[in-house]
């Protein structure tokens, strides 16, 4: 019996392996086929602040590699970004034979979901965000001040606040989830909405370097919340999904 679970406790490793190699594969090939256009989506991603900059003012570096290091390493962020989808694939092939047929079901649905919530995020910040963001520093750089943005120092900036808005925007799914396993249900949250109201403002101040960014994210946090609330009363309605239908059913 010893050696039976050693085996497959050994065998779930050697699946793990392979499907964690599998990532790292996908994201080499995504990052070797985009590293020729490493330029390109470095001037990409700065667009947001390129089109709030004062006539005459240009992005600096301050470190001899910058120029050459910033773009390579925006463009292997961005195959990790590209390569979610694959990433949850691996998850879903490791994860689903040992979920029961209603589990799999469910974490499909997540997985689909989760990865369109990511990107809708990252999409948020790019176009919503960081430019609402930057006119506003700009708008009110005192005289006698020059902008000059360090390229590093944005682009740090920017990363950071991709993942931020990527992950907050999972919030629907992760609301829904609670609900389906029975860790909270929709009644308490509405109950505590103004509480949570609170919180989003602290999760956005402690997330974001600047209060521009902690508003949009709280905002957004807030509404993110209430979808969740949404989906979770008309997902655990449906039998298919119901955690404690399926509890019931077993025993």
């Amino acid at each position: 019996m010893i050696i039976e679970n050693n085996q497959l406790f050994v065998d779930h490793l050697i699946e793990l392996r392979k499907r964690l190699l599998n990532c790292l594969i996908a994201i080499v090939i995504i990052f070797l086929a985009l590293i020729y256009f490493a330029n390109d989506i470095y001037n990409l991603v700065a667009l947001p602040l390129i089109h709030q900059m004062p006539i005459g003012t240009k992005m600096i570096t301050t470190d001899i590699t910058s120029s050459f290091i910033t773009p390579i390493k925006i463009t292997f962020i961005v195959s990790i970004f590209i390569s979610v989808p694959i990433v949850f694939y691996q998850i879903w092939v490791f994860v689903a034979p040992a979920l029961y047929n209603h589990e799999r079901t469910l974490l499909k649905y997540i997985i689909i979901f989760g990865t369109f919530l990511f990107y809708i995020g990252i999409i948020f910040a790019y176009f919503i965000i960081l430019p609402t963001t930057f006119k506003f520093f700009i708008k009110t750089l005192p005289k006698g001040i020059t902008f000059a943005t360090d390229i590093t120092n944005y682009f740090n900036f920017v990363i950071w606040l991709f993942i931020v808005c990527g992950l907050s925007f999972e919030i629907p799914i992760v609301i829904t989830l609670l609900c389906w396993a029975g860790i909270t249900n929709t009644e308490n949250l509405k109950k505590n909405r103004s509480y949570i109201f609170i919180s989003t403002f602290i999760i956005g101040m402690l997330l974001t370097p600047d209060v521009i960014s902690q508003i949009f994210l709280a905002v957004s946090l807030y509404f993110l919340l209430q979808i969740g609330l949404f989906f979770s009363n008309k997902f655990l309605k449906n039998k298919l999904f119901s955690y404690s239908h399926y509890i019931e059913k077993n025993n």
